[in-house]
């Protein structure tokens, strides 16, 4: 029986190695190869065209340019609203805290929709503004702008930076703040001389995450800004898609892969500088009692407020505003075909597909996330193997959903994995976005399972699998329920892979509410929004479900 399991653990070790190896490591190298060696022989006119070319030049320097006003912008905006989260407590703090979760788990489909709602063309400001002074054209003109990108990736990241930034802040010692007062500092003082160099390790930290994340924006550039502001993830879906250019797509692919590694393994740098740095005297939050303080309070509650709730009521309103009342039109018409396409799928079979994915899409990752999970904790072999498997569960983090998409296509496409054309590869690329968050929502909990537990059940006779099924699995199963509601949520939304492996017959929906907003005629636009509303209702319930079993310290990002 000891031999059956130790070979059986031994086989459970494979299992996501394998996965990980056929689906992110070899379609991954399959872009390096391609990159060098385009048609069998070692060939870099990819890179000599990128080189050589101040229009790949310039799409480069925008990337990173974008990236980094947003990057600004959010923390600018984050800092006194953690100082708000930190310092002071109100009714609804925590709900409110929660809630500003909500943005991170939405499809970018539903986001950039939603902005479309409330300041496009047709949004609800312009609407409103041209009923009330008589005009004749939207006076709010964004569409197509570097500002509404902005705006965009200040709403999307916003709670990303003030997640990492409230979390340290609220474990540093509150003498130090004491100290300083006590000797004179004013409030500048306070800021510069104090706050900032403590908090330095998590505002680098968060502003490296939100660069990250907007580096590889697809979704919002996409929809938002066209080819005019495109980014390398829109390049190289045009390369690929558009021009069939797949030597420049590889080479510039290669490109995003070695800046956004740089990038992951200096933030993972970061996160053990922060988890060295807390204190046991945490700063106690406390009521504010002027009215400088209520009004510093509440302005910054307002910004958060009408930031991260303003687009998504604008999205549900304009869904069923229609020409001056409510109306369930929009709804009624998912199931028909506007315009007569013979390459209509209706949408309602885009929702099903969709839900089809996900549960796949959890799960696969729930099964490898789990698994990843034990061998980072060392608790299938008794190895420091998982000092090695750590960095390659935030491997897919570290590369773009386009990019991943691109190299199935170049990969994927020969006996004995001829996948190009399967619908399997939806939810398998969305698996492998999905499942670094369920190993990291298993992790903390599996760690906090005592070994005197598991070492007491086996030696009263328990078997290694009954040991699991009764101690183990009951005691990480509120991070399961976790993990398994961000990947199916992940899934629902993912768009940057998708746009590559799905096949024609088999669109989810952010693909046919991006392809609706592409389309002329009210009919395809509302369309866009009733769908990007139920999606936004079926990530809201998952946030809630999140939420509901969520525990402190549940999930290391």
């Amino acid at each position: 029986m000891n031999n059956i399991w130790r070979w059986g653990r031994y086989g459970l070790v494979v299992l996501p190695l394998l996965f990980f190896g056929l689906f992110y490591l070899y379609p991954v190298a399959t872009i390096f190869d391609y990159s060098f060696r385009a048609d069998g022989v070692f060939d870099l006119s990819g890179f000599a065209s990128i080189a050589t070319s101040a229009y790949y030049r310039d799409t480069l320097v925008f990337t990173v340019f974008q990236a980094t006003l947003s990057t600004f912008f959010t923390i600018l905006l984050v800092l006194p609203g953690a100082y708000v989260f930190v310092h002071y407590k109100f009714p609804g703090r925590s709900l409110l805290l929660s809630m500003s979760t909500l943005p991170f788990v939405l499809p970018t489909v539903v986001v950039a929709t939603a902005f479309l709602a409330l300041i496009g063309p047709r949004g609800l400001l312009n609407t409103a503004l041209m009923d009330l002074f008589n005009l004749e054209a939207p006076p709010i003109q964004l569409t197509h702008t570097l500002t509404l990108i902005l705006i965009v990736h200040v709403f999307y990241n916003y709670s990303v930076a003030l997640r990492i930034i409230v979390a340290y802040w609220s474990g540093l010692s509150s003498r130090i703040e004491d100290a300083a007062a006590v000797l004179g500092a004013n409030r500048w003082q306070m800021w510069w001389r104090i706050r900032l160099p403590l908090l330095r390790p998590a505002i680098v930290a968060a502003a490296l995450l939100v660069f990250i994340f907007t580096f590889t924006s697809f979704g919002v550039v996409l929809i938002l800004g066209g080819i005019r502001f495109a980014t390398l993830e829109v390049q190289i879906y045009y390369q690929t898609i558009n021009l069939l250019n797949l030597p420049t797509a590889a080479a510039l692919s290669l490109i995003q892969i070695l800046i956004m590694l740089l990038a992951m393994l200096y933030y993972a740098r970061l996160q053990r500088q922060m988890s060295s740095s807390q204190t046991v005297v945490p700063i106690r939050p406390k009521s504010a009692s002027t009215w400088q303080q209520r009004l510093f309070v509440g302005g910054n509650l307002f910004v958060v407020i009408v930031l991260l709730l303003m687009p998504l009521l604008a999205l549900i309103v304009r869904s069923l505003w229609i020409d001056g009342q409510f109306s369930l039109e929009y709804y009624t018409l998912l199931g028909e075909n506007v315009r007569n396409s013979v390459l209509f799928v209706p949408p309602m079979k885009a929702i099903a597909n969709s839900i089809a994915f996900g549960l796949m899409t959890t799960f696969i990752a729930v099964v490898m996330g789990t698994l990843l999970a034990y061998l980072v904790g060392d608790r299938l072999v008794n190895t420091r193997v998982g000092r090695f498997i750590d960095p390659l569960i935030m491997l897919p983090l570290a590369t773009s959903a386009v990019t991943l998409g691109l190299g199935f296509i170049l990969a994927l496409d020969e006996p004995p994995l001829n996948l190009r054309t399967s619908w399997v590869l939806i939810p398998i690329a969305h698996s492998l976005v999905a499942t670094p968050f369920v190993a990291r929502s298993v992790l903390p909990a599996l760690r906090q399972i005592p070994p005197s537990l598991p070492e007491a059940a086996q030696v009263l006779g328990a078997t290694p699998f009954r040991i699991w099924r009764r101690i183990e699995l009951p005691l990480i199963s509120r991070s399961l329920i976790v993990g398994a509601t961000f990947a199916f949520a992940i899934s629902l939304g993912e768009f940057g892979a998708s746009v590559f492996v799905a096949r024609p017959d088999t669109p989810t929906m952010p693909l046919v509410i991006y392809r609706l907003l592409g389309q002329p005629g009210t009919e395809n636009y509302g369309q866009a929004l009733a769908m990007s509303v139920l999606l936004l209702l079926v990530c809201l319930g998952s946030f809630l479900l999140i939420e509901r079993f969520r525990e402190a310290g549940v999930g290391e990002f």
